[in-house]
């Protein structure tokens, strides 16, 4: 019997099952002046198939590239599955992109039409058509983008919707034909990396990799029922956002999708979800904001809290973690903080009704996991890549370590190379890179069977997964001592003081650091010495500031090695960002256009 693809038909037979339920939502944006949208399953699987019929209309092969570049949203969803009904090939850009970016991704990947979000988006794409020579048609999501006089290859969603619906029967034939003839070898998406040295490559992810990526899912992660809830904050673009929203929908858990990432508190308020996904810098701000507001109450109230969590981390990591019967007495201590204190917090948060919350794409401190975990936060760590179709472990349901990233999913295999490297194969691994074949050859170890990850990592002897390092992230001093850069990094995030951390030091004779810390804390504490607060830029460079900095660093640092140690740093008034190629659009550090960019500062630091 031919294996069939879970993706290709998956929102029409969703329908069939859930009918008027409702699906997909939309949460109100302030910034974007928009309300809340709600859209049903059946009304999903409509627009789903209306979009089919006009791809095939406008003269869309199976095989063929699509692109689309928007913030979150609904429609973005839409594209995806109505070019799976055509065996098409949907290939998500960050919205963040610059143009740069866009013009080498559409290329790349050879894009026929391009589905567009906003006015920025809109004037970006048509800025570098022309030298894109197979784009024919862009395609505008948002009906308020003002389309120039003399540009006659865009649309816009709605009419590409009113296409599809008045499609005659050959067309619909034709959609219903490739989608019965859809095979898991069709390539599903590519996947293009963050890039943080070089162009980004787009991993080729068929659609066999989402079969057993999301039937591997459905075994481990059984407890999740329909009745559950996810709030869609990452990029769509993201492959765990992808991923965990195509998880969501093939087990029929609702998803309000959150347009701005500014406002996802306010959307987690509003919609109090069951599961989200996030990235480390989100819970780090979580407990940034918790140990703030814990320096403007009163000392009771903080001795209160301090008392809470050492009774939350006793229950919640020394017995429930285990599988072990929770004390009589513990129990009531706990239920009295979680209703008291842990609760509440997590009410202010949006995150009371909390079943699970995967983590991923980064280091998360192990101080912040276990301080999250104790106050009642279902917090999962996982680990995984875009060429791996997103997960290769995650904390197991009992007896996770924390500093683990957990053990490795079911139908995955994991190895440690002789030189430390995790090693990964099996069926959730892409087939290698976009038109890349040199590349692809390097990615995986000489005989072809594994796939090099690029991090360094070892199991424990429970069989847990450690991640120590990004390989390349490495550096050696000129002493010949190496150094991990990103472990240091995650040291001093404990501190709600250090918003961005980005450690120097290869070949150099000493470790340093560019430092961006919050200013709201820096300007709290220069007011509660009689400093002047006006100038920020001078306050950072004020000795006393200084002194301050350097103090909270050796007392996170302390226990590191010598060589390891942070013996000079520098302040920034500002943070690294996308705009300034700094951050990758997953916001990771790219460590080579930050030492272009603060060459002079970084040069004063070794020079002093």
């Amino acid at each position: 019997m031919k294996e069939q693809n879970i993706l290709t038909d998956l929102v029409r037979k969703q329908a069939e099952k859930y009918g008027s339920r409702e699906a997909v939502a939309t949460a109100p944006s302030a910034s974007a002046g928009t309300t809340a949208e709600a859209m049903s399953w059946n009304d999903f699987a409509e627009k789903v198939t209306d979009l089919a019929h006009a791809l095939e209309t406008l003269g869309i092969q199976p095989h063929n590239m699509l692109a689309t570049i928007t913030h979150n949203c609904a429609e973005a969803l839409i594209i995806d599955f109505a070019a799976y009904r055509n065996r098409a090939v949907p290939v998500s850009i960050y919205a963040t992109s610059g143009r740069e970016q866009i013009r080498f991704i559409i290329r790349d990947a050879g894009a026929r039409i391009i589905f567009v979000g906003d006015q920025s988006h809109y004037n970006s794409v048509r800025a570098i058509a022309p030298d894109c020579p197979e784009l024919y048609k862009i395609v505008i999501i948002d009906p308020s983008v003002r389309i120039e006089p003399d540009d006659h290859m865009s649309m816009y969603f709605g009419e590409m919707l009113a296409l599809g619906r008045n499609a005659n029967e050959l067309s619909r034939a034709v959609v219903e034909r490739r989608t019965a003839e859809a095979t898991p070898q069709d390539i599903a998406t590519l996947v293009y990396t963050s890039g943080t040295t070089g162009e980004p490559k787009g991993a080729i992810l068929p659609h066999s990799c989402f079969n057993s990526a999301l039937f591997f899912h459905t075994r481990r992660l059984d407890y999740l029922t329909d009745a559950d809830s996810s709030v869609c904050f990452l990029p769509l673009s993201h492959i765990f956002e992808k991923a965990w929203s195509y998880f969501c929908l093939m087990t029929g858990m609702h998803i309000t999708i959150n347009r701005d990432p500014r406002e996802v508190q306010d959307t987690l308020r509003l919609v109090r979800p069951t599961a989200l996904c996030a990235v480390p810098r989100f819970w780090e701000k979580v407990y940034a904001g918790i140990q703030s507001k814990l320096t403007r109450v009163s000392s009771f109230k903080r001795a209160l809290m301090k008392m809470a969590v050492k009774v939350g981390t006793r229950r919640n990591l020394e017995y429930v973690r285990f599988g072990r019967r929770v004390p009589f007495f513990l129990r009531l201590q706990y239920a009295f903080f979680y209703n008291q204190i842990f609760r509440p917090m997590q009410k202010v948060v949006g995150v009371d009704r909390g079943v699970i919350f995967p983590t991923a794409g980064a280091p998360l401190a192990p101080e912040i996991t276990s301080y999250l975990l104790a106050c009642g936060i279902p917090i999962v760590i996982g680990y995984g890549l875009s060429e791996t179709t997103a997960t290769v472990s995650f904390y197991p349901p009992k007896a996770y370590q924390i500093a683990s990233i957990g053990t490795v999913m079911e139908g995955v295999n994991v190895c440690i190379s002789p030189e430390g490297e995790i090693l990964v194969n099996g069926p959730t691994v892409m087939r290698g890179y976009y038109g890349r074949p040199e590349e692809s050859a390097k990615a995986f170890t000489p005989d072809g069977k594994w796939f090099r990850t690029g991090d360094a990592g070892y199991f424990d002897e429970q069989g847990q997964l450690i991640l120590t390092e990004r390989i390349k992230d490495l550096f050696k001093t000129s002493n010949g001592k190496y150094v991990a850069p990103q472990a240091v990094e995650s040291r001093l995030s404990t501190d709600p003081l250090f918003e961005q951390v980005a450690l120097i030091g290869d070949r150099r004779k000493y470790v340093s650091a560019l430092i961006v810390p919050s200013r709201e804390i820096v300007e709290e504490f220069a007011k509660g010495i009689d400093l002047n607060v006006s100038d920020y830029k001078s306050l950072l460079s004020n000795p006393r500031i200084i002194e301050w900095v350097e103090s909270k660093i050796k007392a996170l640092t302390a226990d590191l090695a010598r060589h390891e140690q942070i013996k000079r740093f520098t302040l920034l008034p500002e943070p690294f960002t996308t705009e300034k190629g700094e951050l990758t659009n997953t916001l990771k550090l790219r460590r080579r256009v930050i030492l272009e960019n603060y060459a002079d500062t970084i040069e004063k630091m070794y020079n002093a």
